[in-house]
């Protein structure tokens, strides 16, 4: 299974519809831990390409402001992030992206929401 689930989560797998029984398994790992095939990531890539090209995301650079520090920005300079990172189980969808500086995208790298609002209160 490709998938990894928070500590102390109970994933139910197994289900035998004759009998009517499920197994369970308590998986530990990381609580933010998540586990993509190459393949899963290669096509939330290409799908990411494809929103850059497209009119919605060039309206939203041409606004020219860096969406997490809310500095002016060149829309040339502007980068796509993904608040939920592709490899923490995020996907190329509008709700999911935002223009960014190329700082803030560095420094964020491969954060949660809440791991990036705690890297900035200890700046």
């Amino acid at each position: 299974m490709g998938i990894h689930f928070p500590v102390g989560f109970v994933h139910w797998y197994g289900q035998n519809p004759e009998t009517k029984t499920v197994s369970r398994k308590t998986i530990s790992h990381d609580p933010f831990a998540f586990h993509l095939e190459d393949n899963d990531i290669k096509k939330e890539k290409q799908k990411a390409r494809e929103l850059r090209n497209s009119q919605w995301w060039k309206r939203k650079c041409d606004k020219g402001i860096c969406g997490y520090c809310n500095k002016p920005t060149s829309p040339g300079d502007l980068t796509m992030d993904h608040i939920v990172p592709i490899a923490r189980g995020g996907k190329s969808v509008k709700g999911n992206v935002i223009p960014c500086c190329k700082e803030c995208n560095n420094q964020k790298k491969e954060l949660l929401p809440m791991e990036w609002e705690q890297f900035l209160s200890k700046k």
